[in-house]
């Protein structure tokens, strides 16, 4: 079992997507997998809204954030204060290859940087007491060799972190979009199980590519954990069985889909009467039924009336019935 064992499985950090709403609901399917914030940057949690910008419910526990920057001390800031407001690790992003991100001087290109991102390391420990990881490529550009690589690993090991999840493929900085960036790259999980090869002490996690549990659990033979990125998002039915396959937790309830909607109901009722508009909370689940009959109606029904004036809980319990509609037509053929 590595050091951190809720590494074992976790959901990217995935801009646009791993809000706290998309949080709540895939942990009602998993209760151990850790879950990540989108990014959020020292300048938002240092100047902006702190109560829109890091708000989460207990029940996402455990949960990271990530943060985007360069600075030692904004870093070592914002570590302090999303500590403060509970998240159970913070993580450093080296990883995003975005044109915005590198104006910022933060993400991939902090992998030509590994003394800037160990003086972070060093600062944000120093400033709070939940772990600090990172979250890297295997290069960026022509920095892709294995020495490049391990020297980068080796520098902020020694600066006290002993956590790395390592997207497998590396990451060119200009000429690919981040989409691009996602599939151009070949995957490399060759270089990443040599990392935990040749740094056995660290916890290793791969990430990139990794699209159901079955190679999930061929992957944590080699490695410590695995993130999986947007397959769990548009398909999120594949964490029904996480906790017991790969967490080992025999007790654990697999619950149907009808049953995780029916959970999610008094989250939605909660967070409409704080203001939350409905279709911000349904967005997230329209990838609950994929490759389900009726699963077409289940999106079609809440894309077209989440947004209406007054719409509430009732429109998931039609989608739901639509979806069992279909199911039973099926059946009956």
């Amino acid at each position: 079992m590595p050091r951190n064992p809720t590494h074992r499985l976790s959901v990217a950090p995935m801009m646009d997507w791993t809000d706290r709403h998309c949080r709540f609901f895939l942990r009602l399917i998993s209760r151990h997998a850790l879950l990540y914030t989108e990014m959020v940057t020292t300048g938002a949690v240092l100047h902006g809204d702190r109560d829109r910008i890091l708000g989460f419910s207990g029940p996402e526990h455990p949960v990271a954030l990530q943060l985007g920057g360069s600075d030692p001390e904004a870093m070592a800031k914002s570590a302090a204060i999303g500590a403060e407001r509970g998240y159970d690790e913070i993580n450093i992003n080296v990883g995003c290859p975005s044109d915005r991100v590198q104006s910022g001087r933060f993400g991939a290109c902090l992998m030509a940087e590994p003394a800037t991102v160990a003086a972070c390391v060093s600062a944000m420990r120093a400033a709070c007491d939940v772990p600090v990881t990172v979250k890297s490529r295997i290069g960026i550009d022509d920095r892709d060799s294995y020495e490049l690589l391990a020297e980068f690993i080796g520098t902020i090991a020694a600066a006290g972190c002993d956590t790395f999840t390592v997207h497998a493929r590396k990451a060119w900085l200009s000429g690919l979009s981040p989409k691009e960036n996602r599939e151009i790259p070949p995957l490399r999980y060759d270089v990443v199980h040599r990392l935990k090869r040749d740094f056995p002490h660290l916890t290793i996690a791969i990430n990139g590519g990794i699209t159901s549990l079955d190679a999930a659990e061929a992957q944590l033979a080699l490695v410590d954990g695995v993130m999986i990125g947007r397959e769990a998002y548009q398909n999120p039915w594949m964490l029904a069985e996480a906790d017991r396959r790969i967490f080992g937790d025999s007790d654990a309830p697999v619950r149907s889909r009808q049953e995780i909607v029916e959970a999610f109901l008094p989250y939605v009722e909660a967070m409409r009467s704080q203001g939350a508009p409905l279709g911000a909370m349904t967005r997230h689940l329209l990838g609950l039924y994929q490759a389900v009959p009726g699963a077409r109606a289940f999106r079609r029904h809440i894309a077209e009336n989440a947004h209406r004036a007054g719409a509430g809980p009732e429109v998931l319990r039609t989608a739901v019935d639509l979806v069992e509609s279909a199911i039973e037509q099926r059946r009956a053929a």
